[in-house]
């Protein structure tokens, strides 16, 4: 595995934990954030698809693959943009960025070993 499918490997597990926490317990990781505890499935769901995402990264990674390496460097900067719009319009807290902020470090991080 080269050093960007490093980074892709190990933030696919931070997706897989990050699922797993917000599918099993939710009202337990959201309050570390200041985020409002949530009592509808959506959060819930939202956990499912981000396991699922870390699936992808996790299993990709070692196929060195660059066309999936730069998809995920700009879809996780998408993310820091889409939660700053999110917190802008008045629909999230700002904490929410922080997540975003996270994205955005992987896919530096992937971007940087990919130009090495």
């Amino acid at each position: 595995m080269n050093a960007a499918s490093k980074s892709i490997y190990y933030f696919g597990f931070y997706l897989l934990i990050l699922g797993v926490s917000l599918t099993i317990f939710p009202n337990v990781l959201l309050p570390l954030f200041q985020l409002p505890e949530a009592h509808e499935i959506w959060i819930r769901v939202l956990g499912a698809v981000v396991f699922n995402l870390g699936l992808y990264y996790v299993f990709m990674a070692s196929f060195n693959n660059p066309l999936f390496l730069t998809l995920t460097i700009y879809t996780r900067a998408a993310v820091l943009l889409w939660f700053v719009i999110f917190v802008v319009v008045g629909w999230a807290p700002a904490v929410l960025i922080l997540f975003g902020v996270v994205d955005m470090a992987g896919a530096t991080w992937t971007y940087l070993a990919m130009k090495k």
